[in-house]
Parts: structure tokens; C-alpha cells; sequence
């Protein structure tokens, strides 16, 4: 015997009927699967679109061509527009499929359909499997690339400001202006320093002859011989490489942090956008019941 216990106009997520409760709440969990898999495919198409269409744009025969910053910048763009199409339209067909009247039960059928997408893409993404299917994701992909490019970038333009916070000659005209002995020692020293500067860091087609001077000077402030003054040109020489190197390093790791940081801030913003935009998709696909309809609950 059947009786009409509710219309769809007073049906709650809660109610005291156990039996609308399971009817109304329970997880489809084939409707969600099929909507993984409809999220997945027009994300597939969508990066597709956006990696033909950035092809379309760049021609080798021309010197007229975007920037790499540009294309990083539109690369990112296009994989959080495409993650949320793609998150939206997942979400609406898990609910709508699921037929659940409940708009808050279609949401969440929508959230879970993202969040089984999300851990489908990091899995393909951070496995072998991913190799077979490289070319699926190319929206992150292009993004990984676009960090590693602004990795590189960014070391090369930040070793030389490290390079001069430092200052690798600092050391060197200190180590020789403390120097003893000598008829004239200051003039010496700021000759010898002036040398030092010139064979480290001016024309290296001249360097050869900017060390000469700097050993001479050298042996002239500390009355040593020349070829220990020349010894002590290559330990400056050495000393000066040994600083830019620690300085190029200590540029690359800034760099790397710095691309890591806005890397995992884009994905933060993403993912939290494709589930937003899933929620609403699944609660647009929310099954609509005419008011006049009732619900009958079997005894």
C-alpha cells in the first residue's frame, strides 16, 4: 500500500521519514563516475583548443611573436577557465543524472564529481601512466613549463642584484688594503685593487695584463716576490669565482621558491574556483519536480 507523504515543495535534506532521507541523500556514486568522466573529456577538448590555437599563433618564420611571459600568462589563464568549464559541466551531469530532487544533494554530487576528477588528474599527472597520456593535460603542463621557464628567468636576472648585494670583490680589497710594508702602501693598495677589479671584472681580452699590474702592485705594498704576489692574484681570482658562484646558487633557489610559491597559489586558486564551479553545476542539475507532483513512499 502506497500514500502520498510529501509534495516536492516541503521536501528537506532531513526529514523524519528514514525512507525520503535515503531516496533523497544517498550518493549516486554512477552518476558522479559519469560525470568524471564527461569533466575529463571536455577538459581534453579544451586544452586541446588552447594548445592549437597558441600553435596558431606562433610562427618560427617570424621574429613577431608573443612573449614567453605572455604565453605563460595566457597558458595559466586558459587552464583555470578550461578546469572550470570543465568542473561545471562534470558537476551538472552528476546531479542531473543522479536525479536527485535536493538541490544541496545535487552540489554535492557536483563537489564530489570534482574532487574524483582532481585526484584522476594529479594521479595521471604524478605516475608512469602519465607518460602514456601526455598530451591530455597539456593546460598544466604548459603551466609546469611556463614555472620552469620563470625559474631560469628569473636566476638570471636575480644573480647579478645578489651578486652586487654581496659584492665578491668586497673581500678581495679588503683582504688586500689590510695588507703591511711598502714605500707607499695606500697608493699601492689602491692600484693593486684597481688591478684586481680590472682582470675580475673588465675586458678579459686586457685581463691578462690587468693581473701583471696587480702583482707588481702587490709586490710593491708587501715587498714580496712577484711570483708569490702572482700566487696570490690567482687565490683572488679563485676567491672571486668561488663568491659569484654562491651567488648565482643562492639566486637559482630564491628563483625556484619565489616559481613554487606563485605555482602552488595558481593551483590553490584553480582547484578552489573548479569546485566552486562544480557546486553550482550540480545545483543547476538538480532534478526540478512539478509542485503539484507528490512522492509516494511505499508501507
Amino acid at each position: 500500500m502506497t500514500e502520498p507523504v510529501s509534495s516536492v515543495a516541503h521536501i528537506h535534506t532531513r526529514d523524519d521519514n528514514p525512507y525520503l532521507n535515503a531516496a533523497f541523500n544517498k550518493v549516486s556514486w554512477g552518476a558522479v563516475f559519469a560525470g568524471v568522466a564527461v569533466a575529463l573529456v571536455v577538459q581534453l577538448l579544451l586544452n586541446l583548443l588552447g594548445a592549437g590555437i597558441g600553435a596558431a599563433v606562433i610562427d618560427p618564420a617570424s621574429d613577431d611573436n608573443p612573449s614567453a611571459t605572455t604565453l605563460s600568462v595566457s597558458t595559466a589563464i586558459w587552464f583555470v577557465v578550461s578546469g572550470v568549464i570543465a568542473s561545471f559541466i562534470g558537476g551538472y551531469v552528476s546531479s542531473r543524472l543522479s536525479g536527485r530532487p535536493v538541490h544541496s544533494t545535487g552540489a554535492l554530487h557536483g563537489v564530489t564529481s570534482w574532487a574524483v576528477t582532481t585526484l584522476i588528474v594529479v594521479y595521471l599527472l604524478t605516475s608512469s601512466i602519465g607518460v602514456l597520456v601526455g598530451g591530455v593535460f597539456t593546460g598544466l603542463g604548459g603551466i609546469l613549463s611556463s614555472a620552469g621557464s620563470t625559474v631560469a628567468t628569473a636566476a638570471t636576472t636575480a644573480a647579478p642584484a645578489l651578486a652586487t648585494a654581496t659584492d665578491p670583490m668586497a673581500g678581495i680589497e679588503q683582504n688586500i688594503r689590510d695588507l703591511s710594508g711598502g714605500n707607499d702602501p695606500a697608493a699601492l693598495r689602491d692600484a693593486a685593487v684597481a688591478s684586481m677589479r680590472a682582470a675580475l671584472t673588465g675586458d678579459q681580452a686586457k685581463a691578462e695584463e690587468a693581473r701583471n699590474r696587480a702583482a707588481d702592485a702587490l709586490t710593491k705594498a708587501q715587498n714580496i716576490p712577484v711570483e708569490q704576489a702572482k700566487q696570490q692574484v690567482t687565490q683572488y681570482e679563485q676567491q672571486y669565482k668561488d663568491a659569484v658562484a654562491q651567488a648565482k646558487q643562492q639566486a637559482t633557489e630564491a628563483a625556484q621558491a619565489a616559481a613554487f610559491s606563485a605555482g602552488a597559489i595558481l593551483a590553490f586558486i584553480a582547484l578552489a574556483v573548479g569546485a566552486i564551479a562544480a557546486w553550482i553545476g550540480g545545483a543547476v542539475g538538480t532534478t526540478h519536480v512539478a509542485r503539484d507532483q507528490v512522492v509516494y513512499v511505499a508501507h
